[in-house]
């Protein structure tokens, strides 16, 4: 690790509070039932504005919302004793191992989170990117640096999307977006260390030569800390660096919290209800 220049604080955005959420690795419904909770919560102005730190555990496949759940190989996930959930928000499938996930949860009032999409991915980009920076890694993000790749598959790590974070040309974060009532819910993936071509072995292929062919396309797109660092980091350190980057970069002041009486009732009603039934996960 090395010293590196950050930003100082962006004072394009008012000084505002939010409220840090960190949880220990928990099942993958319950994680995105927790979300969805936290973001209906923000919506109706009851709590406000979270980022949240989670991990997963077992590991878990997740679906993109409109990602056909055909995509997901259930024997092979069986066999590897992984779960599987659809997320509530877009794009493609992520295994969710030996990483720390992020997500966000700010009504578009917010100017953090305001206009289109692709502004709100890159107003929340520079909060990850100067994290990432406090860390000591050289991070970008471009906008359609994905628009070279003509290959689309299953897999969300093979080849980035506007203003998700790359670090010597290899995608390292991938995030996802949904936007109802009002609230803007933003979670993503920062995988800390392992083999990222495990999801090949979660998701249906024709044949072997298809599925190594895409193993060798996420080697050679794809990276983690460990690699982009050339050493371990703790989950912990990542987080407290995320923490300082979007402090610094959104102008925020965190104050740790946990989820209300309520908030932890909703999730618990959105698991049993939609992230644990096969009727959400393969609704398409």
């Amino acid at each position: 690790m090395h010293d590196t220049d950050v930003s100082p604080t962006n004072n394009d955005y008012p000084p505002a509070e939010w409220r840090l959420i960190v949880h220990p690795a928990q099942e993958g419904a319950l994680n995105m039932a927790i979300d969805e909770a936290i973001a209906e919560s923000v919506a109706a102005g009851h709590s406000m504005p979270t980022l949240r730190f989670y991990a997963w555990q077992p590991a878990c496949l997740s679906l993109g919302r409109f990602q056909p759940g055909a995509d997901a190989d259930l024997a092979r996930l069986r066999a590897n004793g992984w779960h599987i959930v659809r997320r509530p928000t877009g794009g493609r499938g992520i295994l969710h191992t030996d990483e720390l996930t992020y997500s966000v949860a700010a009504p578009l009032t917010d100017p953090r989170v305001a206009g289109d999409v692709v502004m709100s991915y890159r107003r929340l980009s520079a909060g990850l990117l100067q994290g990432l920076r406090i860390l000591g890694l050289a991070v970008s993000a471009d906008p359609g640096v994905g628009e070279g790749h003509h290959f689309k598959g299953p897999i969300c790590f093979e080849e980035p999307s506007d203003y998700e974070i790359t670090v010597n040309g290899k995608k390292l974060i991938g995030s996802a977006q949904s936007r109802r009532e009002g609230v803007v819910l933003q979670h993503g993936s920062c995988p800390l260390t392992g083999d990222l071509t495990r999801i090949c072995d979660a998701l249906v292929f024709p044949d072997d030569a298809a599925r190594r062919d895409a193993r060798a396309r996420l080697a050679a797109r794809a990276t983690h800390l460990h690699d982009a660092l050339g050493t371990p980091v703790a989950m912990a350190q990542v987080g407290e660096a995320l923490v300082a980057g979007f402090s610094l970069a959104l102008n925020l002041t965190f104050h740790e919290g946990s989820l209300t009486e309520a908030e932890q009732r909703r999730a618990a009603a959105i698991h049993a209800e939609k992230y644990a039934s096969d009727e959400w996960t393969f609704r398409i």
